[in-house]
């Protein structure tokens, strides 16, 4: 009984402790489901109140009206607050402040400047042609000593260069005495032995000692006539000479020529008497300053360039014949006087349209509409603008890429869509349905290699230019295969080589500098070896190395005006093969000069 008792305590105790449990969980229960229902209320209406949208901190062009994940980096998004847009113009790409932020959008406004383009110039010195002598015998004979035996060696005027061996000048010496003798009775016989004298430079005090001294001279000194630097050496001793020979050529290098190559898009902002300022690689640090004195009027058909000489005093002589140097002429454009001038960074491309982001005045947050302009000379790091903008008008210089992407997410007009409205996916990815993002997202250069194959990116008309005068160069360098002259070779590889340094790499961005250097660093690799190497087969495997990657930069980034054809050989290289290209259908090829002129096919037409 008392065990019974005991055990009827316990349980009562048991079901008493577990009634105070479950009556605990149910009022907690009731507590924070009212919280709960309270919190998701409160967050309910800060989201519809406030209007929250998310961006990429990465892509701030992605938007979504969620949270979640960027579509195109997987990182978190993070929150923007939308400003009411009821009275922004439809077709402008509203940004807020903090978007601003990330993606480093900056603007600055229009105004007019004093347009200075900068051109840019490589060249070499030479030597002043008008100062350039040739030294030559006045006697015909042999010569019996040089005086001066070597290249670069300066003379003097009156100084003695060879001695000459003349048995004419003997006879004629032998003459004049036997006409001295009779100089009363016949005059004119011993007027015309004087003469002879004369007319091989003798002196008047030469021959004087000849008649007073009754003895024929063996051997005369021939002098130099100017004072310079031996720059050719014709003869040796033991050469018989005639009158005339030349034995020395003499140049004053105390004023030089420093030639400039211009090419024909250089040409309409350089004149007669422009200011150039110039360095050379041998006196870093230096810089000299000149006018130009002539500008060559006929376009060599080779090189496609004009030469422009500068006159350059060089009594120090500090400067020496073919030194290389890179010149710079400020050409005040007075023909756009005025004009307005903006950054280069601010100008979107597209190969026919220019376009600009404008900042819409007389609203609080950033609101950007895409505008057409006109442009006029490139200026090195800005654009002259012809049309389309006004001054004072504050446009987007930085992060222009940035605000041109948002557009396109939106559907609004942009760069590669004018009109404006969705596009459906961007390139190299497909985007889900629900992942929030209005358009696709296009890169600064949006050219990819896909299978090996280069595909078309959209660059500067500047950069273009200067690919138009590589090709140029090339051509003449694959005319040279085809005469099979190692020498011309080279020197239309050095051509080559200098059209390469022209190309200004900064004119790119993206996509299309990084394919730039990676092509531009194999073509120079490949120049050098045809620069350096006295082999013709040898220059011949290095040139269809420098044409596979010239092809592809062809095809990356096109010409202008002209017609390219891509030729190959299957029998090249022990039937291996392979391509170059030609500025006519004709084939020629390179590979095997006249042995095999016809072998090949046109495999390509690449027309721009």
């Amino acid at each position: 009984m008392k065990k019974l008792k005991s055990f009827k305590i316990f349980s009562n105790k048991y079901v008493i402790y577990s009634l105070v449990l479950l009556g605990g969980i149910f009022i907690g229960w009731l507590f924070f489901h009212s919280s709960q229902k309270n919190g998701m209320k409160d967050v309910q209406l800060t989201e519809t109140g406030i209007n929250t949208i998310w961006t990429c901190a990465m892509h701030p062009q992605i938007r979504m009206e969620h949270p979640g994940k960027c579509p195109i980096c997987g990182m978190e998004l993070i929150p923007l607050t939308r400003a009411d847009t009821a009275n922004i113009d439809p077709d402008a790409i509203h940004l807020t402040m903090d978007a601003m932020q990330l993606a480093n959008v900056q603007t600055s406004v229009v105004t007019r400047q004093k347009p200075v383009k900068e051109v840019r110039l490589y060249g070499k010195v030479q030597a002043d042609e008008r100062s350039v002598q040739s030294q030559t015998s006045h006697l015909p004979g042999r010569i019996e000593k040089l005086m001066v035996n070597f290249t670069g060696e300066r003379v003097r005027t009156g100084q003695p260069l060879a001695i000459v061996y003349s048995p004419e000048l003997i006879t004629a010496q032998q003459e004049l005495l036997e006409a001295a003798e009779m100089k009363q009775s016949q005059p004119e016989i011993y007027a015309a032995a004087k003469d002879k004298l004369r007319q091989w430079k003798l002196t008047e005090n030469q021959i004087g000692d000849i008649e007073n001294s009754g003895k024929v001279k063996d051997n005369f000194e021939i002098v130099s006539n100017t004072n310079g630097v031996i720059i050719t050496r014709r003869v040796n001793n033991g050469d018989h000479v005639d009158q005339g020979t030349v034995l020395f050529d003499v140049t004053d290098l105390s004023y030089v020529w420093v030639m400039f190559d211009a090419y024909e898009s250089d040409l309409p902002f350089l004149n007669t008497g422009d200011r150039l300022t110039f360095t050379v690689q041998a006196l870093p640090g230096i810089n000299f300053t000149g006018k130009i004195a002539f500008i060559d009027p006929v376009i060599d058909p080779v090189t496609r360039v004009a030469k422009v000489r500068v006159e350059i005093n060089n009594k120090s002589g500090r400067l020496k014949p073919e030194m290389f140097a890179t010149g710079i002429v400020k050409a005040d454009l007075n023909q756009y006087r005025d004009k307005l001038v903006i950054p280069r960074s601010a100008v979107l491309w597209t190969g026919t349209r220019s376009i600009v982001y404008v900042k819409q005045p007389d609203i609080e947050e950033p609101v950007f509409k895409m505008r057409e302009i006109e442009l006029g000379p490139f200026l090195g790091n800005s654009y002259i603008v012809v049309n389309g903008l006004k001054e004072g008008e504050e446009l987007v210089t930085q992060g222009t890429f940035s605000v041109d992407a948002a557009a396109q997410l939106e559907g609004k007009p942009s760069m590669m869509n004018p009109q404006g409205g969705k596009t459906s996916s961007m390139p190299g990815m497909d985007m889900p349905d629900d992942a929030g993002v209005d358009a696709i997202v296009t890169n600064e250069n949006s050219g990819q290699i896909n299978s090996g194959k280069p595909v078309k990116i959209d660059v500067s008309m500047d950069f273009i230019m200067q690919l138009n005068t590589l090709f140029d160069q090339y051509i003449a360098l694959k005319d040279a295969f085809v005469q099979s002259d190692v020498k011309k070779a080279k020197q239309a590889a050095q051509v080559v080589n200098e059209a390469l340094s022209k190309v200004d790499m900064n004119l790119l961005t993206g996509d299309a500098r990084m394919q730039w250097m990676d092509i531009s660093g194999t073509i120079i690799n490949q120049i050098k070896l045809i620069e350096s190497s006295g082999k013709l087969e040898d220059q011949r495997k290095a040139f269809s190395d420098f044409s596979d990657q010239f092809y592809k930069a062809i095809k990356t980034f096109g010409l202008m005006g002209k017609t390219a054809y891509y030729q190959f050989c299957p029998m090249a290289f022990d039937n291996k093969g392979a391509y170059w290209l030609s500025e006519s259908k004709t084939i020629l090829n390179p590979y095997f000069g006249e042995k095999m002129i016809d072998c090949g096919e046109t495999k390509e037409t690449l027309k721009y």
